[in-house]
């Protein structure tokens, strides 16, 4: 162990069988000096300022014609709880959010089947953006995964490079990289099976970078995966990123999240499969420092997910390799309703004092990692 993360520390790609290794680590000595390496690494590649964005979420439906056997978000229409926003009530919620500071909109909903105008779904989704960008066009758009993506261009028989090229003409700034879940089809066939694939999933990803949308990655972890499907999923995200660089793309994956499985509310199938309610932090944060220590020289951007884990143990993952702490969401449906105890928003100030807390500095960004705004350069302690 202590060779491999010598390699590392050289500035070394560690191959997926040293990844393996690391992620079976069990003695606490083991796991701290995996941490100090992670942490070492984070300095290194991404510098000691903790960013932030200022963005507000926009689930814009909940109807979905998929059935997920990690969520507890979707719903059928007529069902109760079902929702559905009109142009008035998404621009209503990006009002108030440009009037607390917002930068960003995320926008992600469920694949609703009457999503359609004039007979076809791309529309729907251009008028999604007009509704945000004709009247706030300083706005940045992160919007639309590739399951979304996969959704317009199987129903409107497009290509993908064509669905992309359209929303990004209609002002899409970037692209959120969930609907990965875990890039390995033998878990996908069992908690996601009306998913897209893991090959769609890449191509879809890789489309975006070679026209010029930079995406994010994510990887929903802490459920029926092993060890070895999630060093397998860290591989594809690496060899995805060292593609466009190879091929000099005019986009890239931006960050890397964790997203621990919260099964409190899930479907049953899955929750009692899995046996807990709450992500185990301990586990997540092995993971974090992994995917720093495996993909931090393509990736230099990692970011833990406070709905999932709370603003504590968020906080705690910045020791772990972590150098952004994420955004202050406004309101966030999917996870809570899943039963995270994360809550659905955080202000700049509770963001800003949990970086302090560690005697970071921090400073406010733009979605692909521009400094912005307010900083503070906090003395070290």
């Amino acid at each position: 162990m202590d060779a491999i993360l010598d390699r590392a520390l050289q500035g070394y790609n560690i191959s997926s069988a040293e990844a393996l290794v690391l992620l079976q680590q069990r003695d606490p000595d083991a796991r701290a000096s995996i941490q100090t390496t992670a942490d070492l690494l984070r300095r290194q590649q991404s510098g000691d300022t903790v960013t932030y964005v200022i963005n507000r979420n926009i689930n814009f439906t909940n109807i979905c014609e998929q059935h997920c056997s990690f969520c507890a978000f979707r719903r059928d229409e007529g069902d109760e709880g079902a929702f559905w926003l009109d142009a008035a009530q998404i621009q209503e919620k990006a009002t108030d959010a440009v009037q607390r500071g917002a930068t960003e909109i995320c926008m992600q909903g469920g694949l609703n089947l009457q999503a359609k105008l004039n007979g076809a779904f791309l529309p729907y989704y251009l008028q999604l953006v007009k509704t945000i960008k004709d009247k706030f066009p300083q706005l940045h758009l992160h919007a639309f995964s590739p399951q979304e993506i996969e959704f317009i261009a199987r129903g409107d028989n497009l290509s993908f490079s064509y669905v992309i090229s359209a929303l990004q003409d209609a002002g899409v700034g970037s692209m959120p990289g969930t609907a990965a879940e875990v890039l390995d089809d033998s878990v996908r066939r069992v908690i996601c099976p009306e998913k897209l694939n893991s090959t769609t999933w890449l191509e879809i990803v890789g489309t975006a970078h070679r026209l010029g949308l930079p995406t994010t990655s994510t990887m929903l972890c802490g459920h029926i995966e092993t060890a070895q499907q999630q060093v397998l999923h860290l591989e594809k995200v690496r060899s995805l990123q060292q593609t466009a660089i190879d091929q000099n793309y005019p986009a890239r994956i931006t960050e890397f999240i964790l997203l621990p499985f919260v099964g409190q509310e899930a479907p049953a199938p899955l929750r009692s499969r899995v046996g807990r309610d709450q992500p185990i932090l301990a586990d997540t944060l092995l993971l974090t420092a992994v995917s720093r220590i495996f993909l931090g020289n393509l990736i230099s951007n990692h970011q833990p997910s406070w709905v999932k884990l709370g603003l504590d143990g968020a906080t705690e993952a910045l020791k772990w390799g972590c150098n952004d702490i994420g955004g202050t969401l406004m309101e966030e449906h999917i996870t809570t309703m899943a039963g995270a105890v994360g809550g659905s928003c955080q202000s700049v100030e509770d963001l800003q004092n949990a970086i302090s807390s560690l005697g970071r500095s921090y400073q406010q960004r733009d979605t692909i990692y521009r400094p912005l705004g307010v900083d503070n350069f906090a003395v070290s302690v």
